[in-house]
């Protein structure tokens, strides 16, 4: 076995190769002179461009950063053992246990291809989006333009001075906002419990003890998990448009999976399908 067979790019590209376009919810389309993803589908589904992704498998790129090798883990729906190999290849360490985890598992990502259009996000225990479908973008604006850090849940529900974007890119209203904004707060000081020794979360919990609310209902000391909600959203293009929000949290992960769903047959479902007709619409930050 030669080097260049056991090297990063080697090894993304026989990982690209295996995973068919319908495992990753994309249609087969023409026809195919290999069954794996093209190199332009990861580089869609990672968030990288499709340069970077010829570099890095030919070689002239083996050095990623942590948050390219996570994308490229989620984005191929590489295991545990697989992520970390990914990793110690881009000469990083793994992601250590006890910390909180960034990495979609592919049993996941074969449920959120089949949730069909609804918007989806998925969320780690911090709150921090990591991924999201073209109805969620479509919904809500297009998370991609803020920085990875950026795409929190608190940071957007509890801002404090310095923040300068927020994940949804017009108001999203609550039908009880306290109950959710609590209902977060317990969520995350859980969270905390798990995570003694995840810096980022400690960090994010640091920063948002400057919003007074946050602190407020930080410091009543409730423990819980963050479950259902109903929203009104105010989509430039269409609208209000209320939907269920539910959450559904892997225990072993404490990955939240959230789900928009509106009543069938109303007129909420009618603007919900315009909002994907209308496109991703770039955030007014």
């Amino acid at each position: 076995m030669t080097t260049d067979e056991t090297s990063l790019g080697a090894t993304i590209r026989a990982w690209r190769d295996r995973l068919s376009p319908a495992a990753v919810g994309l249609p087969a389309g023409r026809v195919r002179r290999a069954a794996g993803l093209r190199r332009e589908e990861l580089a869609d589904l990672a968030g990288v461009s499709v340069d970077y992704v010829v570099r890095l498998e030919q070689g002239r790129a083996t050095t990623p950063s942590a948050q390219v090798a996570a994308a490229l883990a989620r984005a191929l729906q590489l295991d545990r053992a697989e992520r970390d190999h990914l990793y110690r290849l881009a000469g990083l360490q793994p992601p250590p246990d006890g910390v909180i985890s960034d990495h979609i598992p592919p049993g996941m990502q074969r449920v959120l291809t089949r949730l069909g259009d609804a918007p989806v996000a998925v969320f780690a225990a911090d709150w921090r989006l990591l991924w999201w479908n073209r109805s969620w973008a479509a919904l809500l604006g297009d998370p991609s333009v803020l920085a990875p850090e950026e795409r929190n849940l608190v940071r957007s529900r509890f801002p404090v001075p310095s923040d300068r974007g927020r994940l949804a890119a017009w108001p999203v209203v609550s039908e009880n906002a306290e109950a959710t904004d609590r209902a977060i707060v317990a969520d995350l000081r859980r969270a905390s419990g798990r995570y003694p020794q995840d810096a980022r979360l400690s960090g994010l919990i640091r920063r948002t003890l400057d919003n007074p609310r946050f602190a407020r209902l930080w410091h009543s000391g409730a423990v819980g998990r963050h479950a259902e909600d109903r929203k009104t959203i105010r989509h430039p293009a269409v609208g209000e448009i209320t939907v269920d929000c539910d959450v559904l949290s892997d225990s072993d992960t404490d990955l939240k999976i959230v789900v928009y769903t509106v009543v069938p047959g109303s007129e909420d479902e009618t603007k919900l399908d315009l909002t994907r007709v209308a496109g991703v619409l770039a955030p007014r930050l």
